[in-house]
């Protein structure tokens, strides 16, 4: 199986898949509690799975990188907006990256 066309078949087929099933499957408006906030909540999953392991492997160390991301979190928990987050995560990887 040395045929990366095979490979790309099968990705696209698994993409298509996934996009068109519930496109026809559900054909009703979800009335289901649970469903709804699953579905509600999917983007923000996928985007912090795709996010914070890139965020702690960016830097030299991951402990840089986890210090930045808790960091961050904090900020973002406190009412900070998007930039002076990500400044502050910037910031607190520079400086640990620094001292260590």
């Amino acid at each position: 199986m040395n045929n990366p066309y095979i490979y790309i078949l099968i990705m696209a087929a698994v993409s298509f898949l996934i996009r068109v099933l519930p496109l026809t499957l559900i054909r009703r408006p979800v009335r289901n509690r649970f469903i709804r906030s699953f579905l509600y909540y999917v983007p923000y999953v996928t985007l912090s799975v795709m996010t914070v392991p890139a965020m702690i492997e960016a830097t030299g160390s991951p402990l840089a990188g986890g210090l930045a991301l808790l960091c961050g979190v904090f900020a973002a928990w406190k009412g900070a907006k998007l930039l002076p987050v990500a400044l502050i995560c910037c910031a607190v990887a520079l400086l640990t990256q620094l001292i260590l």
